[in-house]
């Protein structure tokens, strides 16, 4: 559950109830990865240690409290915290199936019997009854519209085999709209957003290289020039040192205007222009009292979105099976950079149950 403020955050510590800046902080940093800039999760987080390292006397009211080593009471509830989003990141929406079932399943009376559900009932007279009685439900128009096949739109894929069912996201075999993949499981059918997916996948990896050896860089043989406006492109000027560390080497080209002579290897042939008016878009909504950690992971999301596969583009079965093994290695893969859900899951079940097959 997400709420718009932190009211539904419940932070203890050593058994006393506070609203502390350095624990809502905590929290949003390691939220931050995982939840949209407007969202705050629902929780309820326990700190206990030494009554001797925090001092609960700094406010009248005594919400607030002080640590002796504020920074590292910060650094374990963020990698606490991660830890175990970590652990359940790589699942699917939780509510998937539920709401699948919810906004598909025709709407029934309340209690007695409905001869739909009737072995004996008329063969064809499906359509007629959805138009009768499940006006407002979006089945009338469904049910008397011709079902075409040029709408889905579907790149399909091989048969998968038993070996790759038995993966966590199964064997794709199919490509709706040219935007999700549809994957077989063992138990059940994956539904990935290829472009969020994959946007996560991207994000992944450019944190891991700057951790590591530095984002890798392309240089440009002809350098991008970008047209912005006065204020945009002083922000741009004034962060190329941050923008470098993620492979985008940016700088001046006279009033309103700057150049790009290198990008980020792992974005390809990505939208420059349009990359660099996103960023200084982003920019321009910086909270400055930001750390430069959350500011470059910013940078990071915004180039990850721009370099990703993105909706309407037709992959192959290989490009879709090496995306849902790419996913089941990737960390918090589960969930865009947003906050949205890269896939969900139904069940059999789920699928029989929709089909009044249980």
């Amino acid at each position: 559950m997400l709420f718009r403020s932190a009211l539904g955050q419940y932070l203890f510590v050593n058994g006393r109830p506070v609203r502390d800046k350095l624990l809502l902080g905590a929290v949003r940093g390691a939220y931050a990865d995982h939840l949209p800039r407007d969202r705050h999760p629902v929780l309820a987080l326990f700190v206990t240690l030494d009554p001797h390292e925090v001092d609960v006397n700094v406010h009248p009211a005594k919400t607030e409290v002080r640590f002796r080593d504020g920074g590292l009471v910060r650094g374990l509830i963020v990698r606490g915290i991660h830890d175990a989003l970590a652990h359940g990141a790589q699942r699917a929406a939780t509510t998937g199936g539920t709401a699948t079932l919810a906004a598909l399943r025709p709407d029934r009376p309340a209690g007695g019997w409905d001869w739909r559900d009737s072995p004996m009932r008329p063969a064809g007279s499906v359509a007629g009854a959805a138009t009768t009685r499940d006006r407002g439900s979006g089945f009338a128009e469904t049910a008397q519209a011709p079902f075409l096949v040029d709408a889905v739109s579907a790149a399909v894929a091989a048969a998968p085999s038993p070996t790759a069912i038995e993966n966590r996201l199964g064997a794709a075999v199919a490509q709706v709209h040219d935007s999700y993949v549809v994957a077989q499981t063992r138990d059940g059918v994956v539904i990935v957003d290829q472009h969020a997916a994959h946007e996560r996948l991207v994000y992944e990896r450019l944190k891991g290289q700057i951790e590591n050896s530095g984002v890798a860089r392309q240089i440009l043989l002809i350098p991008a020039i970008v047209d912005l406006d006065d204020a945009d492109a002083e922000r741009l000027a004034a962060r190329t040192d941050e923008l470098a560390r993620y492979g985008l080497v940016v700088e001046p080209f006279g009033p309103g205007a700057v150049a790009v002579r290198e990008t980020p290897a792992m974005l390809g042939d990505a939208d420059v222009v349009a990359l660099v008016r996103d960023l200084a878009e982003h920019l321009a909504e910086w909270d400055e009292t930001l750390p430069l950690e959350r500011r470059l992971m910013h940078v990071a999301a915004t180039m990850a979105c721009h370099g990703s596969v993105r909706a309407g583009r037709r992959l192959k079965p290989e490009e879709m099976n090496a995306l849902l093994r790419t996913m089941e290695a990737t960390p918090n893969s589960g969930q865009c950079n947003h906050g949205r859900p890269t896939y969900v899951e139904l069940k059999l079940g789920d699928i029989e149950r929709l089909f009044g097959r249980r």
